[in-house]
């Protein structure tokens, strides 16, 4: 078997919320928020679990119509509320692992509420490569974020 060496990307998304630097974090620790505004085929997820502190675990399942199932697994490594939340997940399609990545979300406090700063560094794993798919499912789901806390701030 052909030895495929892996690659390695990063990127850093920022992002601007009229909302506090507890309320933004809140949307990350809360299962229901987060699911809201993070699962980007809900249509076909078939489990979702999030348990958020210091080496807990969020897991997420997506069988698609065609028959393949992608399973995202996270592990927290550290959370200082409001400040930052440091994360590893990897990425499996049919069991096997596409990629594996460390996330950094930082939340400091602005003019405007918080700007939050998401820095990923990736490992792509025998081959896949899908760096700009992933850059905008990412930038999409932190869209999402946004508008959920539009919502939960005009509800209070």
């Amino acid at each position: 078997m052909t030895h495929i060496p892996s690659t390695h990307t990063d990127f850093v998304i920022e992002r601007e919320f009229d909302a506090t630097p507890e309320a933004v974090f809140m949307a990350w620790a809360d299962p229901e928020a987060k699911r809201r505004w993070s699962d980007c085929h809900a249509e076909y997820t078939t489990g979702y679990r999030l348990d958020f502190r210091p080496l807990g675990h969020e897991t997420h399942r997506v069988a698609y119509p065609d028959g393949r199932i992608q399973e995202i697994e996270k592990v927290f490594f550290d959370i200082a509320p409001a400040r930052r939340i440091v994360f590893a997940y990897d990425i499996r399609l049919d069991g096997r692992r596409l990629s594996a990545s460390l996330v950094t979300v930082e939340f400091f406090a602005s003019q405007r509420g918080t700007r939050m700063v998401y820095t990923e560094q990736l490992a792509y794993l025998d081959g896949h490569e899908d760096r700009a798919l992933r850059l905008r499912g990412t930038e999409e789901g932190l869209d999402k974020l946004g508008l959920e806390l539009a919502a939960s701030t005009s509800v209070h």
